[in-house]
Parts: C-alpha cells; structure tokens; sequence
C-alpha cells in the first residue's frame, strides 16, 4: 500500500461520472480542495484538506465497496502527496497567450457558450469556447484569433461581473496552445468550423430547449437566463429516463395522503425540491387529496416522475397531473409564488441536476458553524432510525448526511424539518443520492 497522502486517486471511473459524484463520495469526509479527472485513463485524483481525512475515507471504504451509478470504483493513495496548483486549470499565469482561462465565481445563471461568447467577442475574434465543471466552479476556455485580443480581454474583464452581483470573471492566460472542440452545442462551440455535429454519434440531444420553451426563453442580452438554459446547463441536452420534457401541465393531483399529519407547508417542502410552488390547495371535500401547483409543466414532470408511489407518513403517494390547468386563488389556497424558500430562483440548474426520488439519505446545509452531530440527531431523531450522522465543511460552510433505516423516514425529516430555523439560519434539506455515508 502506498504511503499515506491527502491525495486519493481513483480507479475505474467511467465516462458517465462526473465530478460532483466523485465530490458526494467523498465531501462526508472533509473539505476537499482540489479535484482532477483523467478521463482518458478512466481515473481521478482528489486532494482532501489534510491526510487525517483522507485517512478516515480510505478505511471506510476498506469495508464499504465504493459504487457511482451501478459501477464499482477502486481508491487507494496516490503516489502524489500534493497536487500542482495548475494540474487541474490548464493556467500558466500571466504569461500572454491567445487562450484564456476564465473561473467564474458565485454562478447564479448558467454559463453557456453563447452567454460567454456576447462578453468576450467585443475584445477581439473569439475563434472557440469550450465550457466545463471544475471543483473550482464552472470554468470556459476562450480562443481569440490573436493573443493581443486576448490581452486586451483579460485587462477589460478580470474581476467584472456578467450579471449585477454574480458570476464574477477569474481570468488567467492558458498554457494551451489549441483548443480541440469536436460538437457545436451550448458547452462548447468552434465558430471558424460551423459544420461540426451538435452532439456525440449514436447520443442524439433529447432536450431542444429552444423549442419546448419558444425562443423567448433563450437568453437576451446579458439581462436575463431562461429556465430552459438552466435545464440544458444541468442535464446537457439528455434528460433523465423517463422525462421527456414535452409536459405543459403544471398542476399536480396528490391522493391518498394522511390528513392528519399533511398541512401544506409539509407538501411544500416536499414538492419544491422539484421546482418553485405557485399555491396549493387541500381539498376539504377530500381530506387525503390536495392539489400543487409547480412553476412550470417541466417541474411539474419532476415531481410526478420522481414522487409516484412516495411513501410518506405511513401512506404511499398517488402523485398525477391534475385535469386543472392552475389553482384558482381563494380563502382556502396557501400562496407561495413569492417565497424566499422556493429553491429555482437561485441555482436553478444545480437544483436540476439534484432531482431525484427519495433515499434514504438527507443532506442539510445552511447550518451554524458550531453545529455538532448531537444537534443534528437532536433535530431529525423523531423520524425514524438514524443509522449514520456525519457533519463536515464544504467551501468553508458546515453541512451534513443523516442515514435513516428507510427511505420514508428520511422523506418524513425531509417534510417536517426543512426550512427549520437554528440559531437564525434556515436550514435546507435535500435527498443525497450517497448509497451509505
């Protein structure tokens, strides 16, 4: 066995995962500062904080068979006892070069090749782009036909903003000498080769996000993003099986609930993890029916596929599309259009990419920095049986993984603790798709 190093590398990691789960499978275990895929040898390489936690992963994974997407995935220590600043960026600093390498920071909008291509073209030929996720956030390379172009690009945008407030431009020159782009598409684009394909042979795009939301959803200017390029940004033109995103139906039926532990903040809770909520109505007629109503027909989609057959105080949920196009306001809807815990006005694409049934596993972030697992068992405890706590820190920001024995009981602490308040902070809960912490 190797040394012990902060560095793990990992083997037999396929062309289907991708950074984030690696980033799930071990961000339980601290604060991982660098991430690095090798995709042509099918390997990663992930520098933890300290050695002590990459210590603590690795033997927990001598007794726990690492497995991403139905794959088995090998770790051990790399050789490597730090990795190089620049092996995961492709930077080489300040010397001048045609290709830029720009990091954007606090991405509120999705970063698309078209959106990057209106803020650097006014700076000289942009001749590629390619865009892709780092741990260190979103990342583009930009190609200008000259490295003056360049130069005078970087000196005009370092440290500006794209929109007021957020994604903020890190830029530096490139080590690389030629951008190899080999489909046009929202993630990356050669304008000297407009002929390339859109997407991989054999993997046709199942989302024309132009179309399912007419073109007024495309991006205009720099002033506004569309919730179509949010979705093109998490699922990259391929929705998860069984979403076909053609649904124009955004109110939802909910039967066979417990109407004496349901209220509509409990279904909020639930709900919005798919999508913003307009209103919801408990149907008084029909104590165990309540109708939802999601912000968009795709939302609504989410929630019905991932939420049919949910079990959730001791009843499994019929979740359908409802035969009414809206909930009409009155004295017995609860309004929630302009909530501040509708999860899809900030992060959308990132709350896509998330979406999945429920496990048995929750994940709770926005917590105090002096949070301990006692106050996380504290608060979750009356739901279920807790068969793992674990609390760590993510980007300087303490988080958690509750394991339950069943999916119900996390999907019950789920309804019932979101949006919890301790010590004035709004705790958020989400379901991880971590097999076992």
């Amino acid at each position: 066995m190797a040394e012990p190093s902060k560095v793990i590398h990992v083997r037999n990691v396929g062309q289907e995962i991708s950074e984030n789960d690696l980033l799930q499978l071990f961000q339980s275990f601290g604060v991982i500062t660098k991430l690095v895929m090798l995709r042509a040898k099918n390997q990663a390489l992930i520098q933890m904080q300290d050695v002590a936690t990459a210590v603590s992963a690795l033997q927990f994974y001598e007794n726990v068979q690492p497995n991403i997407r139905g794959r088995n995935v090998y770790v051990q220590f790399s050789s490597h006892q730090e990795l190089a600043p620049m092996d995961q960026n492709q930077g080489r600093g300040d010397e001048p070069n045609r290709i830029l390498l720009v990091t954007i920071h606090h991405v509120l909008y999705p970063m698309t090749v078209d959106v990057l291509h209106r803020v650097f073209s006014p700076h000289g030929s942009v001749e590629k782009i390619v865009t892709f996720q780092k741990s260190a956030g979103c990342q583009a390379l930009i190609q200008y036909q000259s490295r003056q172009s360049a130069v005078t690009a970087k000196n005009a945008l370092q440290g500006r903003n794209v929109y007021d407030g957020c994604c903020q431009l890190d830029i530096q020159f490139s080590n690389l000498d030629e951008l190899q782009v080999n489909y046009n598409n929202d993630r990356s684009r050669d304008f000297t080769n407009p002929n390339l394909p859109v997407e991989q042979k054999g993997r046709p795009s199942q989302l024309d996000a132009g179309n399912m939301y007419g073109s007024g959803a495309r991006a205009a200017g720099l002033s506004h993003i569309g919730n179509a390029d949010a979705i093109t940004a998490a699922f990259g033109g391929n929705l998860p099986p069984g979403i076909t995103g053609e649904n124009e139906r955004c109110t939802i039926l909910v039967s066979n609930l417990n109407p004496d532990r349901i209220d509509e903040d409990k279904l909020f809770n639930l709900f919005s993890i798919y999508g913003n909520i307009v209103r919801i109505k408990l149907l008084r007629n029909k104590p165990d029916h309540a109708l939802v109503q999601m912000g968009d027909g795709f939302q609504a989609e989410l929630a019905v596929h991932f939420l049919k057959g949910a079990l959730l105080f001791e009843r499994q949920l019929e979740v359908n599309f409802s035969k009414h196009a809206t909930i009409l306001q009155g004295a017995d809807t609860r309004e929630y259009a302009n909530s501040n815990l509708n999860r899809f006005n900030r992060n959308a694409a990132k709350n896509y990419r998330y979406c999945c049934s429920p496990t048995w596993v929750i994940h709770l972030s926005s917590l105090p920095q002096d949070i301990t697992e006692e106050d996380i068992v504290n608060l979750v405890e009356d739901h279920g049986t807790i068969l793992n706590c674990k609390v760590f820190e993510m980007n300087g920001k303490k988080q958690a993984l509750v394991q339950f024995e069943t999916e119900e009981q996390a999907t019950e602490a789920l309804v019932c603790k979101h949006a919890t308040s301790i010590s004035g902070l709004v705790v958020r809960i989400s379901f991880s798709q971590l097999q076992n912490i």
